[in-house]
């Protein structure tokens, strides 16, 4: 697990150095802008996503300079998604990541504005990725698309608000979740495999999303989880804000137990998909760690 929380850790200083370089740092009209873009892109976590798309690039042969730009763009896609759940109009929280959401710092306005910014910037730096064909390229637009709109992590929120309405089913729930958190997660699996030279339509694509499919519910159930049991100085964010909305969540259905269980089912489902494959180390004990994570 050491080696796996090193590449993670080297994985996110090589995202984060990259998209440093590709947000600027200032402008004499809007600089502000480009401040509240690079206050919530830069501000260190994870780095789950990316982190998926550079070990699948080399897991099947594809080299880093293919994946960074694709990397980033999906950090850009997240970071625009958690400047504006945090919004008073969505979920209207006021710390993320240990410090101040983006509008208590910069005011409602230029948060959005800064959303709709590293969104927007994200489909050029896909498109824009010079080490792949033009072909590749477009598939990675396509796909960011499909994940992070309608049919995608938009289309999740939505069922997400409705939850603030009425009691969501287990079957709305998972579907909420799978398009809200677990389509930014597939798609991230998917273009590191085509960074890689791999279509979509390939058996190591197909491996890579059912893969990542299993670990981003699991990782969504954890999620529900430490919400109730969790530590809110390592969290980084409020503990229990979920009860106090009054939210579906998987604890609506299951104990806490039967949750845990729950998620350590599909982790192993995932670890079953890439555990035949030569150099998958990473990519299970990756699963694991994110089962048995505490933050």
């Amino acid at each position: 697990m050491e080696r796996l929380l090193s590449m993670m850790r080297q994985d996110a200083e090589l995202t984060e150095k990259t998209l440093y370089e590709l947000v600027p740092a200032t402008d004499a009209d809007y600089g502000v802008l480009l401040e509240a873009e690079r206050y919530s892109l830069l501000a260190g976590g994870k780095r789950i996503r990316p982190f998926l798309v550079l070990s699948f690039c080399r897991l099947y042969g594809g080299e880093d300079k293919a994946a960074l730009p694709f990397a980033c763009a999906v950090e850009m896609i997240h970071t625009y998604s958690l400047i504006h759940d945090d919004l008073p109009c969505m979920d209207n929280d006021d710390m993320r990541r240990g410090r101040p959401t983006n509008h208590k710092v910069y005011g409602e306005a230029n948060a959005l504005l800064a959303g709709d910014g590293l969104l927007t910037r994200a489909f050029g730096t896909a498109a824009g990725n010079p080490h792949v064909s033009a072909e590749l390229a477009r598939d990675a637009v396509c796909a960011l698309s499909e994940a992070a709109g309608d049919c995608g992590m938009v289309g999740g929120q939505v069922i997400d608000l409705l939850g603030e309405e009425q009691a969501l089913t287990r079957e709305q729930l998972t579907r909420l979740h799978s398009l809200k958190t677990g389509a930014l997660i597939r798609v991230s699996a998917l273009l590191g495999c085509l960074a890689a030279g791999f279509s979509a339509d390939s058996a190591e694509a197909q491996a890579a999303v059912a893969y990542a499919d299993r670990i981003g519910l699991a990782f969504q159930i954890i999620d529900d989880v430490l919400d109730v049991t969790g530590d809110e100085a390592q969290l980084g964010k409020p503990c229990g804000s979920d009860a106090d909305n009054q939210k579906t969540t998987f604890l609506t259905f299951y104990s806490i137990d039967e949750a845990r269980a729950y998620a350590a089912r599909l982790t192993s489902e995932a670890i079953s998909l890439i555990s035949h494959i030569d150099g998958s180390e990473l990519l299970t004990d990756l699963a694991v760690y994110l089962l048995d994570r505490d933050h």
